[in-house]
């Protein structure tokens, strides 16, 4: 059994900034030399989410249409009150999405769909710097 980790750093836009990072996590893998097991990508903050999508301008922007209906930007939200930011959305947003994804590797590659590839969104109000662990685990 063997575990492989890395750490992949990218900027952000910010407000639903979707990013394809299926590239690095294939790389990630194919570097960890592991064949068979599981790969768990997790970003770190609480104002991101990690998911699968099929990356196409149409997908992407129904996405985000979703996202501005289940936690508006400008909607009221006490963690704005409490801390004088306007981010409560985007804290909402990860903790309904998720930060971290896992899937299986087969035949030493990130084992997905054709047109399923990984994307870090990022919620937050602002750009920011933003990092993401990849962790292989297997044989």
């Amino acid at each position: 059994m063997g575990v492989y980790q890395k750490a992949i750093r990218l900027s952000t836009r910010g407000m639903c900034d979707v990013i394809d990072i299926s590239g690095e996590v294939e790389r990630a893998v194919a570097e960890s030399g592991i064949r068979t097991g599981i790969v768990n990508v997790s970003g770190l903050g609480s104002t991101l989410g990690v998911t699968t999508i099929e990356y196409e301008p149409g997908a992407v922007a129904d996405l985000r249409e979703a996202l501005d209906r289940i936690a508006p930007v400008h909607d009221r939200y006490a963690h704005n009150a409490r801390w004088g930011d306007h981010n409560g959305f985007a804290h909402l947003r990860s903790a309904l999405m998720g930060a971290s994804r896992t899937f299986p590797v087969v035949n030493g590659r990130l084992h997905t769909g054709t047109w399923q590839q990984v994307v870090l969104c990022d919620f937050d109000d602002r750009p920011r710097q933003r990092e993401v662990t990849v962790t292989v685990i297997g044989e």
